[in-house]
């Protein structure tokens, strides 16, 4: 799987936006954008904390170019996911999706 650049430019969901800037305006390792069913990881990330996490690791647009490298877990396991990344020396910061992604405006 090809690894993309948190910082390519391609067309990203809402959420991705976020993603992406949080990594930069925080020195962070992991960040993980938290709904009410799931917590995710993409670009980089992802591809670290799959195998960490022993989680499947996906991506959004899977097997095509702009292909984003992606994994989660349910957010009702948070805790041990996010407990077992600071175990191993990460740092973990969570970012939440407040707005309604359909009533965002760019």
């Amino acid at each position: 799987m090809m690894v993309m650049a948190v910082d390519a430019t391609l067309d990203l969901t809402p959420a991705m936006k976020q993603y992406v800037k949080s990594k930069k305006n925080t020195p962070i390792v992991f960040c993980s954008i938290a709904w009410v069913i799931f917590m995710r990881c993409f670009f980089e990330d992802a591809v670290t904390a799959a195998p960490l996490l022993e989680i499947t690791l996906t991506s959004r647009n899977k097997g095509k170019e702009d292909g984003v490298p992606l994994c989660g877990f349910p957010y009702h396991a948070a805790s041990a996911y996010i407990t077992k990344l600071v175990e191993k020396g990460f740092k973990v910061a969570i970012c939440e999706q407040v707005e309604d992604p359909k009533k965002r405006k760019e």
